[in-house]
């Protein structure tokens, strides 16, 4: 049994910001769960994204099976990384609701990257091809549009990451 009670660590930043490296780094630790949202999006839809649409339907059936079994773990006392981009209100909100069913304790990790950073790490990663899904940088732009960092008035538990980690 874990001696400190389960986390719940979010993630909140725009494409190719370090979401997924930090996410690695910390569910790297003992007692810890890493669920990445581009893994499983990748596993069951990869032949059904083609488009934004396509990833907002995808991404909404996930998050209806990944809450309730997120849940499930913090209450088994498992600290969970949800690599899933907590980048709007909305999100953020299923995110508390997970939150809600537990007695876990949280932190959102936002990453403050600047955008020229992150295309350049996203081209790079593209050029590897090692990531389930390229991006073009059209791509980033009209996401990035829908990009609202969280404030504290949201409740969350907030730690701000620069692009050196």
């Amino acid at each position: 049994m874990p001696l400190s009670p389960p986390t719940l660590h979010l993630l909140c930043g725009k494409i190719a910001a370090g979401k997924s490296t930090l996410a690695a780094r910390l569910g790297s630790r003992d007692g810890t769960v890493l669920v990445s949202e581009d893994a499983w999006l990748g596993a069951l839809f990869s032949d059904e994204m083609t488009s934004a649409p396509d990833y907002l339907r995808c991404s909404a059936k996930l998050r209806r099976a990944m809450g309730p079994h997120v849940s499930l773990l913090l209450n088994a006392g498992i600290s969970v990384v949800l690599d899933f981009p907590a980048n709007t209100v909305e999100t953020r909100d299923w995110m508390r609701g997970i939150l809600g069913n537990t007695t876990a304790s949280h932190r959102l990790h936002l990453l403050d990257v600047p955008d020229e950073v992150c295309l350049a790490r996203l081209r790079a990663r593209n050029a590897r091809g090692d990531h389930p899904f390229a991006v073009t940088d059209e791509q980033f732009r009209r996401f990035s549009m829908h990009f609202v960092a969280p404030t504290p008035d949201e409740g969350f538990t907030i730690v701000v990451h620069d692009e050196n980690g």
